[in-house]
């Protein structure tokens, strides 16, 4: 008698489970999954050693957390949502929006969870390649809109090509959109923006009712590891959201963590300086050295490595550099230690030798 299985959606079956960035040994940099490498901010393991009733739930809401981000952007608390992670909201805002029959459309290649984001929702995925820049091509993302069409996504900067949507290539797409269709804002990297012409969401909420911005604690803050991000758009929206959303799922450690490190802004400041200086320093030696690499508005950069992308991220790992791989089309390389600075450069140095003589 055969053994009977459950029943798995078809397209969930096949899809493919959010492949991490590798964990380095001792002696490698990790540069493959755009953590901040300073530790938390002063103050902050502190306030996240404080919260000790592991017994009791955390406040449901986070509003102590939104009332502050709401007094940050000129905002009501119900204007904002707090989640684990903005990947977290990415999923919600999904399945509050879209089902069966229904389109999501964003650039590609982006932000490697928006496929399965838009699979588990039941939606269509509608991908929009990037410009030969790595930009988005928002003239196109906007011709692709349909009447199926229920959410747009857009990264600025882009992860994992790193160029940002300038702020009248926005205004001008928001135009082209129907309000009846969701355009999600996604600035998880904002904090590392040089680029005056860069898009800003947050000013952009109060002329564009069909508007979310997306934005995390992950990156900028340094607080990857106990996961929240939150998301700043109309109340009607958010409280979909949040119906979504599971509960209790922020915990009160990761709510005190953010709370001390916004309270910490010039030390923040400080250190997303520091590493936007070191991004763009390596850009302009990896350019001498030949490389094409696109305008890096994160805190990482993109070699365009094209089919030989698996030789050239072993020959990094091999040098003690942890990369993050997108074959077949390129490599991202987060901005780490000082001390990977040289290595990084010399191993680079030698592949666009062996890229140019491949070509």
């Amino acid at each position: 008698m055969s053994e009977q299985r459950v029943h798995i959606r078809p397209e969930v079956a096949v899809l493919p489970a959010y492949k991490q960035g590798r964990q380095a040994s001792d002696s490698a940099f990790k540069l493959s999954s755009n953590e901040n490498p300073f530790p938390p901010l002063p103050g902050v393991v502190e306030a996240v050693q404080a919260q000790t009733s592991y017994n009791r739930y955390p406040d449901a809401t986070a509003l102590a957390l939104r009332a502050v981000l709401a007094n940050r952007f000129g905002l009501s608390a119900e204007q904002v949502h707090v989640a684990p992670g903005s990947v977290a909201i990415l999923h919600e805002l999904a399945r509050a929006t879209s089902g069966p029959g229904d389109e999501i459309v964003y650039a590609w290649r982006s932000f490697e969870a928006y496929p399965g984001v838009v699979t588990v929702a039941g939606a269509t995925s509608v991908q929009v390649p990037n410009r030969a820049d790595g930009g988005h091509d928002l003239d196109v993302m906007a011709a692709a809109v349909t009447e199926r069409t229920r959410m747009v996504l857009v990264c600025s900067p882009n992860n994992p090509t790193g160029p940002t949507v300038t702020a009248a290539e926005f205004d001008a797409f928001m135009a082209a959109v129907p309000q009846s269709v969701l355009v999600v804002l996604d600035e998880a990297y904002a904090e590392f923006v040089t680029d005056e012409a860069a898009v800003h969401g947050h000013p952009l909420l109060a002329a564009h009712p069909n508007l979310v911005v997306l934005r995390t604690f992950s990156k900028a803050y340094g607080l990857a590891g106990l996961r929240i991000g939150y998301a700043l758009g109309p109340d009607y929206v958010l409280d979909a959201v949040r119906a979504c959303a599971i509960p209790l799922s922020v915990t009160a450690q990761g709510q005190a963590a953010a709370l001390a490190s916004l309270e910490r802004e010039d030390e923040l400041l400080e250190r997303v300086t520091e590493i936007a200086t070191l991004r763009d320093r390596i850009v302009l030696e990896l350019r001498a050295q030949g490389w094409d690499v696109p305008d890096a508005q994160g805190n990482f950069l993109w070699l365009p490595t094209g089919e030989r992308t698996v030789a050239a991220a072993a020959a990094f790992e091999d040098a003690g550099i942890i990369v993050r791989a997108f074959p077949p089309e390129g490599i991202r390389i987060s901005i780490g230690e000082h001390e990977a600075v040289e290595t990084l450069l010399q191993t680079a140095r030698s592949l666009v030798g062996d890229l140019q003589v491949a070509d």
